[in-house]
């Protein structure tokens, strides 16, 4: 089998949903300057058929056996690396041949070992998972050692949800019925906020504590958006309301930040993170200095498919969890369910980005009484629906 063509595809859809998208956005680093924070949710574009305009990239790795391996979501930043660098690499290639790929790709971009480049790669990767899977009619956890479970608990991130007390307090609620025994909240107060700012986020969390019940847990992401004193000051005083932990508190290249967080926390709550890290060596210059209790790096960021099994081989062995960053539902369950559950214990469903970043599939995962099922369509279920694509440009 060879690889024929390499394709990034711009699609349009129309998403019915009443109203905006987003109530509220995260916090972001650059929200330290007050203009930049005055900046609200950037909404997606009203049609005049009354849906909101889905616009996303898809690459399309075609071979010569009639299978199409496709990965979802690509930056126009990525479209231009695929097309531009690894496409002449990739034409007339061994789409199986995933290790020697990867590693082509890796050693041609001196410059793409982090950032863009690598986001390139880990689309080509999982796009060719996808081929692999496809080709022998399994899933692809299958090929990767599994299924080691029918289904995986999944913790719910609510990104984009309102942060007024009653709003958090309803949605709780919703999602604790719906079976969701995990939270995640990401709070729009850091350290410009100062002690009120601090305190905005323990009202927060005893909102969702009080809403929830004692039995759910309940998460924070800061998105690099805090440093030390802040974080201290937030799992000092929510210590009672037993929050699980903080997400990426400080920046990802701060690791003398994070190490004294450790010193300083003692314990107290969990620090998370990762998923803005690359490759086994990024992730295993946090092991080393062992800077976390989680560990979340991407497949769609981080180094592919090919690169998480390395990179859960090292968490494995340092003792610490992974639970996949969740831009990719599809490449997360693939790692998912080959992996120990004292590797992987669960997977993070992204209430309002899901179903943006599922939108043109024919068969999104969506959890069912707060758990998500192995796959069974082969590869990773990345076949596309047709009937919701109102328009197919062509890019590169």
């Amino acid at each position: 089998m060879k690889i024929t063509d390499v394709r990034c595809v711009e699609y349009t859809g129309s998403m019915p949903h009443p109203g905006p998208l987003w109530e509220q956005r995260l916090r972001r680093p650059a929200d330290i300057y007050p203009d930049v924070a005055a900046i609200g949710p950037r909404q997606l574009p009203e049609r005049e058929d009354g849906g909101l305009e889905v616009r996303s990239i898809f690459l399309h790795v075609d071979t010569d056996e009639q299978v199409t391996g496709t990965t979802a979501v690509l930056s126009a930043d990525q479209a231009q690396c695929v097309m531009g660098t690894l496409r002449p690499l990739l034409i007339g290639a061994d789409p199986l041949a995933t290790e020697k790929l990867w590693d082509l790709g890796y050693r041609s971009m001196i410059h793409g070992r982090a950032g863009t480049g690598m986001l390139a790669l880990s689309a080509v990767d999982c796009a060719l998972w996808d081929v692999r899977g496809q080709y022998f009619g399994v899933p692809s956890h299958v090929l990767l050692g599994g299924p080691t479970r029918d289904d995986v608990p999944a913790y719910v991130s609510t990104l984009g949800d309102s942060l007024a007390v009653d709003d958090v307090a309803r949605r709780t609620r919703e999602l604790v019925e719906a079976g969701f025994r995990g939270i995640k909240w990401f709070p729009r107060w850091g350290p410009d906020h100062g002690h009120a700012g601090v305190g905005k986020v323990v009202e927060l969390v005893a909102t969702v504590r009080e809403a929830a019940g004692p039995d759910v847990e309940i998460m924070l992401d800061a998105w690099s958006s805090w440093d030390i004193p802040f974080t201290v000051a937030v799992a000092r005083e929510t210590e009672a309301l037993r929050l699980r932990w903080i997400e990426e508190p400080l920046p990802a290249d701060d690791t003398a930040g994070y190490a004294s967080l450790r010193r300083l926390l003692g314990g107290r709550v969990q620090i998370a993170g990762g998923e803005h890290e690359y490759t086994r060596w990024g992730i295993g210059r946090l092991l080393r200095e062992d800077l976390l209790d989680l560990y979340q790096a991407d497949p769609h960021w981080g180094g592919g498919i090919s690169e998480m099994t390395r990179i859960g081989a090292l968490v494995s062995a340092a003792g610490r969890p992974f639970i996949p960053h969740g831009q990719s539902l599809q490449c997360n369950a693939a790692l998912t369910f080959a992996a120990s559950p004292g590797l992987i214990p669960e997977m993070e469903y992204l209430r309002r980005l899901a179903p943006l970043y599922q939108h043109f599939l024919a068969h999104p995962i969506r959890p069912e009484g707060g758990r998500i099922a192995a796959p069974t369509a082969s590869g990773l279920g990345m076949s596309l629906a047709a009937d919701r694509i109102l328009d197919a440009r062509p890019l590169g």
